[in-house]
């Protein structure tokens, strides 16, 4: 298939069906390998092995990664970001629920939203926008909400990591987007973030005092490899490409089915509670996802 679609067609809907429930199912999978593998070395481990996959196939595909284009210092703040972004989610679900994890950190399209009113030309907020902000704030303080009600506040904890773990990706993207680093190759900027956190992440682990290794199980390696090899190289590689060929706004619309798919598999797979209050939270999150990537009506004279 060559050249841009006008409209997400049969293929497009089934890849990002399949890239959203993966995207959900990458918080449960972290939360069962932190239970063997130290999260800071989790996060470590799979931004190198997604590194050397993506210098693979960027050697097969012909892609030039390493040319003078002045990036390098963007490069490594994006890098540092990602980095600091996947310190507080993985340890952040440490203390909180997965179901909840996915919800914390898909606020970040509304830190996007937010910042791009002030640093991004032609994206200032217009009144939908500032709707889907405030659905969404309702929803992430309903959330909050529930964890007050719970016997402890440990979740809240692992909330507000993830939260911040939202905002760290918001702002990465914004950096993207208002600097030289927009015209760069995906393949570049993506190893910009594998590879720049893989070198801060793996020796900031035994800085920090984790322990590593506790007997991993095959469980455990099976679901770092899912999120090295299927996340953070399959689906990522498969979502750039996308990009060039279908609406981005209509993509970007799509995500509000993650949370969704990550609710779901934390229910069904390690059997997290699913409360209505949850429920409310997730679907007001979601409006508010959809409504920050729904794109201005043309004003007619």
């Amino acid at each position: 298939m060559t050249g841009r679609k006008t409209h997400l067609d049969l293929l497009a809907v089934s890849m990002l069906l399949v890239m959203c429930a993966s995207w959900g199912l990458q918080q449960v999978s972290i939360k069962v390998a932190n239970a063997e593998i130290s999260p800071v070395l989790q996060a470590g481990l799979r931004s190198a092995v997604a590194a050397v996959l993506v210098l693979i196939w960027s050697r097969l595909r012909g892609v030039r990664l390493f040319e003078r284009d002045g990036s390098l210092w963007l490069g490594i703040l994006i890098a540092a970001l990602f980095g600091i972004e996947f310190v507080f989610l993985y340890c952040g679900l440490q203390y909180t629920t997965a179901s909840r994890g996915i919800l914390f950190l898909f606020t970040a399209p509304f830190f996007v939203a937010g910042a791009a009113h002030f640093f991004l030309p032609g994206e200032r907020l217009h009144r939908v926008k500032v709707l889907g902000l405030l659905a969404a704030f309702a929803g992430v303080i309903v959330a909050f909400w529930q964890g007050l009600t719970l016997p402890t506040h440990r979740e809240l904890i692992g909330d507000a990591m993830i939260l911040l773990a939202g905002a760290l990706w918001g702002a990465t993207i914004v950096l993207i987007k208002a600097t030289r680093l927009v015209n760069l190759s995906p393949h570049k900027t993506l190893l910009y973030q594998l590879a720049g956190s893989a070198l801060m992440l793996l020796p900031l682990s035994p800085f920090l005092g984790e322990p590593g290794f506790t007997r991993p199980s095959a469980l455990a390696w099976l679901c770092v490899g899912y999120q090295a090899v299927w996340v953070a190289f399959i689906t990522y590689v498969a979502w750039f490409w996308l990009i060039t060929r279908y609406p981005a706004s209509s993509l970007s619309a799509f995500t509000c089915l993650t949370p969704l798919f990550g609710v779901l598999a934390a229910g069904i797979l390690l059997g997290e509670p699913i409360t209505a209050t949850l429920i409310l939270s997730m679907g007001l999150v979601g409006v508010g996802i959809y409504l920050v990537n729904r794109p201005a009506r043309p004003v007619v004279a």
